[in-house]
């Protein structure tokens, strides 16, 4: 879908939602957003900080005991265990909301990994799947991670209520996002995820995100096109849409700033290529991240603004939203390993016929 500030100005959908059925995809299937989730839930953070609920700058550890003596792992003593220091200083919302924490993800970094197999690895959907120490010092590095997690957790914290029930009433009934939520099981009719097969066609996988001890502000959400398009003309609008402000155009204006300078944001590894190639959006420039979002400080080879926003979902869905242009878009697939060329390269087209 191609969005700009009065809505949806195209919109196709392609493929299949379920290869073993034969189901096609429609415009308002219900996907697995993944990691699209997380500006979602950035904004709710951020209504909190307007409303001086949360702060920033202060130690998050006052919202979040957990988070209050953060450790940072050094390596691993002779028998594989684990051995820790306490952090330099203490960590904030800001360093959750732009993934300098020094917290990671099991896929992506193989020290998480490690650590998870000498002290147990958890559940999938538990808690103890964000609890992990530090790779870093806070603010010192950019990586990817769980850090939206703690996020959604420090919005429960403050608000009393379940995130989901949160951004039910705060965020998703304002936008009009009638189809997006944290859900306990995929329903019937949603889009399955699919791997590619060796000789061509895809095969359905077992995969899902959501359920679990908690409403994982980092993943769980799922949604459909139409959903998220409203939400990327919220932000194109300054944080407005159907006279229903959901942020001060300020505070829209912060989160698009670059906050990590003179740290470059958005590559990431893989400890498990399986489920999620290395990756990086523009690898010849020197990219930052705002509060819940990648901007690209040049222009994108699509003819992306500088200082757009974007990010993506691991199971291969993507979004950019320029507010120079006054454009966005939203491709939704359920596409596994992250990375896919294939859905990159229909993105890309999407975006160039954006521009066109």
């Amino acid at each position: 879908m191609i969005v700009d500030r009065d809505g949806v100005r195209y919109a196709r959908s392609l493929g299949q939602a379920d290869a073993s059925t034969g189901a096609a995809m429609a415009e308002d299937t219900l996907c697995q957003i993944a990691s699209m989730t997380k500006a979602l839930v950035s904004v709710a953070a951020m209504q909190l900080v307007e409303a001086g609920r949360l702060s920033l700058d202060a130690p998050i550890g006052e919202v979040l005991p957990e988070l209050a003596d953060p450790q940072v792992l050094t390596g691993f003593d002779p028998a594989g265990q684990p051995q820790l220091r306490p952090a330099a200083r203490p960590l904030t919302l800001r360093h959750l909301l732009t993934h300098t924490s020094g917290l990671g993800y099991f896929f992506i970094h193989p020290e998480v990994l490690q650590y998870f197999a000498a002290v147990g690895m958890p559940v999938p959907g538990s808690l103890a799947s964000i609890r992990m120490p530090l790779m870093f010092d806070p603010g010192e590095r950019w990586e990817y991670s769980v850090s939206t997690d703690w996020v959604g957790r420090a919005v429960e914290a403050v608000t009393g209520e379940r995130l989901g029930a949160y951004m039910a009433r705060e965020v998703f009934a304002p936008l009009g996002m009638t189809q997006t939520a944290f859900r306990d099981a995929l329903p019937e009719g949603a889009a399955r995820v699919h791997t590619r097969l060796p000789g061509g066609g895809f095969k359905v996988e077992p995969m899902f995100l959501g359920g679990g001890e908690f409403d994982a502000g980092g993943g769980g959400l799922t949604s459909t096109a139409p959903d998220y398009a409203r939400f990327v003309q919220m932000m194109l609008r300054g944080g407005e849409l159907g006279g229903n402000r959901l942020l001060q155009a300020d505070t829209v204006a912060e989160m698009a700033r670059n906050q990590v300078a003179p740290l470059r944001a958005g590559a990431m590894g893989s400890a498990m290529p399986a489920l999620a190639q290395p990756y990086d959006t523009f690898p010849d420039q020197h990219t930052g991240w705002g509060l819940g979002f990648l901007i690209n400080p040049e222009t994108g080879p699509h003819g992306r603004s500088p200082g757009s926003l974007a990010w993506a979902g691991i199971f291969n869905s993507y979004y950019w939203i320029d507010p120079v242009a006054g454009v966005g878009g939203v491709f939704m697939s359920q596409l596994a390993p992250f990375g896919d060329a294939g859905a990159l390269a229909c993105f890309g087209a999407l975006e160039q016929l954006a521009y066109g």
